[in-house]
């Protein structure tokens, strides 16, 4: 959202402008953490869904971060000191949001804020994984080592997800392609047949019928078929973003055939990582759980796992609080199992995710190799029929001629 303020500076001088952020508190309390003394604010005007694309575009790019942290490790490696490193590192970055906030980050750690409390007050900008890994860092003395393991978990997650995503590419440029390939059909090559077939004044078969009315409706309400697509596109998008209706679609996605069994997975390999993440920089258990249930992808799981969160709070072991859910994978509560007995819970939970990820490669390649095929089979199928139906009556006509 878009907010017009009015703002006094320590100094005693009056500004106006103009701040985007997620509601009116979290404005708020970002002015008066830089000094700034807020006379007024209001929020402007405007469509509310243009001001949500205009915050969901607030984001920074994975590749500029990891290097930002790659960087940044480098230097404090090297001895140099933490406010010194932001503003080598500051300097060097044109990103256009990536820099604005790196500029408040070093501005609050030069005032004596740390560096996790610095990226915390950002918001959602970053992952809260992020935040809470250099917090272990700041607390055991190794932040340096923290943020190199955050990069090698960055790299590992997004390696996983662009396998993933590519897999899928395919599958999704081949339905596309036949619905485009039905759509000029319909719209305009049955219109043609439909009035050459009109001059011979006989009685078309049935399936010739029903692929001229269906022509004649799609043509005719073209514009309210696009409109009512697009209306319940948007309908989606707000039931979406309400509530926990997203948990409720991750919880359908995972009893989806085939893509059902990879959320899984991915979501367990996700946890299984954030977890040794977090762990090797020394967080507390129950912390770790806290953070990693905020970074799942899928919600449901991710609600799962406050729930285990708060067992393990009450003084149950991992295992025992994952398998009374009854939502997570068996290999995986044994695997923890294990790991809590011989003390090496960090070790196994990395083991485990490398286990899954592996899985996850395996099961995406059957899908694929499946799918493809029924696709293709599928696409050919339709338009043979479509064809069939449209050169019925010349099969009809020529068989009448010959005889």
């Amino acid at each position: 959202m878009e907010f017009q303020c009015r703002l006094g500076t320590a100094t005693g001088q009056v500004i106006e402008g103009t701040y985007v952020a997620e509601n009116e508190s979290r404005l708020r309390h970002d002015l008066e953490q830089r000094g700034m003394h807020v006379l007024s604010l209001r929020r402007r005007g405007g469509l509310a869904w243009f001001t949500a694309v205009r915050l969901a575009r607030r984001r920074i790019g994975s590749r500029e971060f990891l290097v930002f942290n790659q960087e940044l490790a480098t230097l404090l490696r090297a001895g140099l000191p933490l406010v010194q490193s932001l503003d080598i590192l500051r300097t060097r970055i044109d990103h256009p949001i990536f820099k604005p906030v790196l500029d408040d980050v070093h501005e609050r750690v030069r005032a004596g804020a740390s560096l996790s409390e610095a990226f915390e007050a950002q918001g959602d900008l970053f992952p809260g994984v992020y935040s809470a890994s250099l917090l272990a860092g700041e607390k055991s003395g190794g932040l340096e080592e923290v943020i190199r393991r955050y990069v090698s978990y960055q790299k590992l997650i997004g390696g996983v997800r662009r396998k993933t995503i590519s897999a899928l590419v395919y599958p999704v440029i081949l339905f596309a392609l036949a619905l485009v390939v039905v759509g000029i059909i319909v719209l305009r090559v049955v219109p043609e047949f439909a009035g050459f077939y009109a001059g011979f004044g006989s009685t078309l078969p049935l399936g010739t019928r029903v692929i001229v009315g269906m022509s004649e409706v799609a043509r005719q309400y073209f514009l309210v078929f696009a409109l009512g697509a697009a209306g319940a596109g948007v309908a989606g998008w707000v039931w979406f973003r309400r509530g926990d209706r997203r948990a409720t679609l991750d919880r359908w996605l995972l009893k989806v055939p085939g893509l059902g069994q990879i959320s899984w997975k991915f979501a367990t390999s996700q946890m299984a990582r954030t977890l040794a993440t977090l762990l090797g920089g020394g967080m507390p258990l129950v912390t770790a759980l806290d953070v990693a249930a905020r970074s799942m992808s899928n919600r449901h799981l991710a609600l799962e796992l406050n729930v285990v969160a708060q067992r393990v709070r009450e003084g149950e072991g991992l295992a025992a609080s994952l398998a009374a859910r009854e939502v997570f994978p068996d290999v995986a509560i044994r695997m923890v199992e294990v790991g809590e007995s011989t003390g090496a819970l960090g070790d196994m939970l990395n083991s485990l995710a490398d286990f899954f990820d592996e899985e996850i490669e395996t099961n995406l390649g059957r899908f694929i190799t499946m799918i493809e095929p029924a696709l293709l089979v599928t696409m050919g199928i339709v338009i043979a029929a479509l064809l069939l139906a449209l050169y019925m009556p010349l099969m009809q006509l020529s068989s009448a001629l010959g005889t």
